[in-house]
């Protein structure tokens, strides 16, 4: 994984979508019904004078719930500081604009989406595949579900079984206290001792509920995801030691070196690789071969991206190291429409791995225009 050349930069410009989700997710952070999306374009421009535009997609949600990052506060970032850090760098290359990010404390949405969009053009003005940058190997990627909470178990059974019909090969509840046990009960009656099943917490439990959560070790499931507040990781290593069902961290893993301290103190058993959480693609690979190294397995979660994160995402989960199946979803799982020209679709519950150079998508460009709410020059 490397790059010789450097560009300079051209214009950017940040981008906010508004896309309805096919129906409402809801997790024990609350419910998403549609998204408002910050997309950044850059131009980079190489020593013949060549242009080549690249897009990043900014995983930020509208309100900081996830993580203390949200849509408009990283739109603010780039523009006042992240950006003006870029351009004053010059010559550059995705590598380069992420040391100059670096100074500024925080905010790894907003700098994995600009070293996002920098990265793609990089590799578009090669004409090189995302696939090839990173020496990935496999053709397709296995592809799990996210489900969020619902109301009664007899609604979560129902779509459970549309997903089974889809063809998804692992299915990945959402929990949160009272809609935990009785849900992953049902779920795996139905689908079977077969088919991988694992629950995502999102933070929602304490480190008193060891017992309460211990009762789903009886039900086989691939982990426990993030059952703790991201900051808690003693908390994490103590309830691995209590619970028989791996722990895996999400929101508590946010670079390659907090994953290292967490995997060192027994904490993290599984890990969630999300590039926009570490800030950015580069790092997930930091993060990726460190798993690899320390024997910790990994599997690449979701945003609730659009196909232009799918996409790079689906890369990224071709490495060797992620042996789990991860949250890249088919485009129709969240959005009526994609705003890329080939949106991502499961064939035989697999994902084929992109292999178009950039980070392996065309935009719609006339779809996208539909739904751009505003523009900003940067």
């Amino acid at each position: 994984m490397s790059s010789a050349r450097i560009f300079t930069l051209g214009a950017i410009e940040l981008r906010r979508i508004a896309l309805a989700l096919v129906a409402p997710f809801r997790t024990s952070f609350g419910v998403e019904t549609d998204r408002d999306i910050l997309l950044v374009r850059v131009e980079l421009i190489d020593s013949d004078g060549v242009r080549t535009e690249g897009w990043g997609e900014c995983v930020a949600l509208a309100e900081p719930t996830y993580s203390p990052e949200y849509v408009d506060g990283a739109q603010h970032v780039m523009l006042a500081h992240l950006i003006p850090a870029v351009r004053h760098a010059g010559p550059i290359d995705a590598a380069g604009a992420t040391r100059a990010m670096a100074r500024f404390h925080g905010h790894p949405m907003a700098k994995g989406a600009i070293e996002m969009a920098i990265l793609d053009a990089q590799l578009r003005s090669t004409g090189t595949s995302f696939a090839d940058f990173l020496g990935a190997t496999r053709l397709t990627i296995p592809s799990g579900v996210s489900v969020g909470i619902h109301d009664t178990v007899d609604s979560l059974l129902t779509t459970v079984q549309g997903y089974m019909d889809d063809g998804y090969v692992r299915i990945k509840l959402k929990i949160e206290p009272g809609s935990d046990i009785e849900h992953v009960a049902a779920v795996r009656d139905l689908i079977g001792p077969d088919t991988p099943l694992q629950v995502d917490a999102n933070t929602a439990y304490r480190r008193t509920d060891g017992a309460h959560l211990a009762r789903l070790d009886a039900y086989d499931l691939l982990l426990i995801e993030q059952p703790l507040p991201e900051a808690d990781i003693i908390g994490h290593a103590q309830l691995a030691a209590e619970v028989d069902t791996p722990i895996c961290l999400d929101e508590s893993l946010v670079s390659a070196t907090g994953t290292a301290d967490a995997i060192a103190l027994g904490a993290c058993e599984i890990a969630n690789i999300k590039p926009g959480r570490v800030g950015g693609y580069l790092e997930a690979v930091r993060v990726h071969d460190l798993c690899v190294s320390a024997g910790i397995p990994v599997w690449c979660g979701g945003m609730l991206e659009t196909g232009i994160g799918r996409a790079a995402n689906a890369v990224l989960a071709s490495l060797p190291g992620f042996t789990l199946p991860g949250d890249i979803s088919a485009s129709t799982r969240f959005y009526a429409q994609d705003i890329v020209t080939d949106p991502i679709t499961i064939h035989d519950g697999h994902v084929t791995v992109p292999r178009s150079p950039g980070l392996g998508f065309d935009i719609d460009q006339p779809f996208l225009d539909q739904i751009t709410t505003a523009t900003t020059p940067a």
